[in-house]
């Protein structure tokens, strides 16, 4: 409760109000103490205080929980009684509800949460990433050519992009950025997609948070309380402290230094602060350490919500001046090293053993060591913690998503933007460098495809060539063989004219001699009948006269006629036989 220039935190067994310092508030605070002792409330009293007081607040709610503070608290017996212990009257503790704005980094239960790969820079993210140095410079690298190129770096698939462009022409980029190996790429890219998985691929983009929306107050002075939803968030540790480291980087890059202020200018509760640290390397427990340290200056307070102090490195634990420790409890002997190192970094109170007081404790009871005015710790008090003044718990999605539709921040932050950055530059060169190749590919086979037509033209016309020497000796050779065939066909026309001349001549010839053998036959023939006539007659006669004189000696004139005419016809055979025979 903001009264009188100072926050009331609680107020011990004798109504001695217990104060932080607004002016000491930007040296930091721890709120520690077992589950279920209180820590909530006290970091919801805070926050609500410093609203009031003006201030700027931040805070991760694990739990979801502490969403209530956008809604006006309700009396009950509890509060009642209370700060009626406490000697409050219900006039000074008056119920109300604060300026909220909901955010989520999976934009599912607040307007979206990001910022960009360029914004979170090699060194911070390499030391997230777990890199080691070798690995960090060749990411440092990687920003450096990006920056030389004039490609931005917006969201974790430009980053990978630009390690693949970085890998593919890494012999070329050696020569004036050094040795760049690409099995070392391999594990920054390996690397980037496991926190992808976390979901950095919602985280790291745009439009980025712009830290000036956070330095806000309402109309009636009272601080802006931003509230991350974490419920989903803290299941992914690694993209959990990826955020917390972020922030803290980012308020002090970008705030200025102001040194003391009468209030700081804006205070975040880290809850389940272990996280931040759990399994960090060393190097990045020395960044917390060194932002810590040093964001003081830019007027900002950072408040760590753990179980046990030993949760926070020494380094970081040493910078927190402001502390409340709930109840502790020590069940084996680690517990009781815890509860007495706990114990003996408060200073001693004469009144009560802070060690017993420690595992003592109600809950709703705390031991609380505040600055004082002068920067130096007080005396450690036991004090009961006010109550909140905003309603206790959660709120319900309907009364959460009115809030955030009602934001003004809504209309700049809801929807994420995809800029022309080194994703689709790099894709863009992809698409015209396999465009070139595939023209050049493209221009090489028409070429080897001019040069085979050419080829095969050249092939072509000497087979026709040769075609038409091969046709012109085919014809030569059957002109030559038609020739011969010709010849021979005319050497056998006139040996068969000249056969058949002869075979005329002869035919004419033994036809002439037939025909002189028939002449002369004939004539023959006719002196054969003309003598063949004679010899018959003179036969005859002769005949005649010898049967006639045979005739007439036997026969008388009758014999004598018989024997002539019988003789006559024989001589006339006789005769024809004889030419018969001949």
């Amino acid at each position: 409760m903001y009264s009188n220039g100072k926050i009331l935190v609680g107020k011990s067994a004798d109504n001695e109000g217990v104060y932080l310092q607004p002016g000491m508030a930007n040296r930091h605070g721890l709120i520690a103490g077992a589950t279920g002792t209180g820590k909530t409330i006290t970091l919801k009293v805070l926050a609500e205080s410093f609203s009031d007081a003006g201030v700027p607040v931040f805070f991760a709610d694990v739990k979801g929980d502490l969403a209530g503070c956008c809604m006006n608290g309700e009396m009950n017996e509890k509060i009642s009684s209370r700060i009626e212990k406490m000697n409050i009257s219900q006039e000074e503790f008056t119920l109300k509800k604060y300026p909220v704005n909901f955010w989520d980094v999976y934009g599912e239960k607040g307007m979206p949460l990001r910022t960009t790969i360029s914004e979170m820079g090699p060194l911070l993210l390499g030391k997230i990433l777990g890199l080691t140095d070798v690995q960090t410079d060749l990411l440092t690298i990687a920003f450096r050519i990006a920056d030389d190129e004039g490609l931005l770096l917006i969201d974790t698939k430009d980053l990978k992009s630009m390690l693949n462009y970085i890998g593919e022409n890494a012999k070329d980029f050696s020569m004036n950025y050094g040795n760049i190996t690409k099995a070392s790429l391999a594990v920054i890219i390996r690397s980037i997609v496991a926190l992808e998985a976390e979901g950095a691929d919602k985280f790291f983009g745009e439009p980025a948070l712009s830290i000036s929306d956070w330095l806000t107050r309402d109309c009636d002075g009272k601080g802006t309380i931003q509230i991350l939803d974490c419920q989903k968030l803290v299941n992914n540790p690694t993209m959990y402290a990826t955020f917390l480291l972020w922030m803290m980087s980012e308020l002090f890059e970008t705030l200025p230094e102001v040194g003391d202020m009468d209030r700081p200018k804006m205070v975040f509760f880290f809850d389940e602060a272990h996280l931040l640290f759990q399994n960090a390397s060393k190097d990045l427990i020395m960044k917390v350490e060194q932002v810590v340290k040093l964001i003081r200056s830019k007027g900002v307070g950072i408040y760590f919500i753990t179980q046990t102090p030993r949760d926070i490195p020494d380094g970081v634990l040493s910078q927190l001046g402001n502390k409340v420790q709930h109840a502790l409890r020590a069940y084996t002997p680690t517990d009781q090293k815890a509860v007495k190192a706990a114990a003996q970094s408060y200073r001693e109170n004469p009144a009560f053993d802070t060690y017993d007081t420690i595992m003592d404790l109600a809950t709703g009871e705390a031991i609380i060591s505040m600055l004082d005015e002068n920067g130096v710790p007080g005396i450690v008090q036991r004090a009961m913690i006010l109550p909140p003044q905003s309603c206790m718990g959660g709120i319900s999605e309907d009364k959460r998503m009115q809030e955030i539709n009602a934001n003004l921040l809504v209309t700049k932050y809801q929807e994420s933007i995809d800029r022309d950055s080194a994703y689709e530059f790099l894709q863009r060169r992809n698409i015209q460098l396999e465009e070139e190749a595939a023209a050049a590919k493209e221009a090489a086979e028409a070429e080897k495809q001019a040069a085979k037509e050419a080829a095969e033209a050249e092939k072509q016309k000497a087979r026709e060539e040769a075609a038409a020497q091969k046709q012109a000796e085919r014809e030569a050779a059957a002109a030559e063989r038609q020739a011969a065939k010709e010849a021979a066909a005319a050497e056998k026309a006139a040996a068969k004219e000249a056969a058949v001349a002869e075979k005329q001549a002869a035919k004419e010839a033994a036809a002439a001699e037939k025909a002189a053998a028939k002449k002369t036959s004939e004539r023959q023939k006719a002196v054969n009948t003309a003598v063949k006539g004679v010899a018959s007659t003179t036969a005859g006669t002769i005949g005649r006269q010898v049967g006639k004189s045979l005739g007439s000696s036997v026969g008388g004139s009758f014999g004598k006629t018989l024997g002539g005419n019988v003789g006559a016809s024989l001589g006339r055979g006789i005769i024809g036989t004889l030419f018969k025979l001949k």
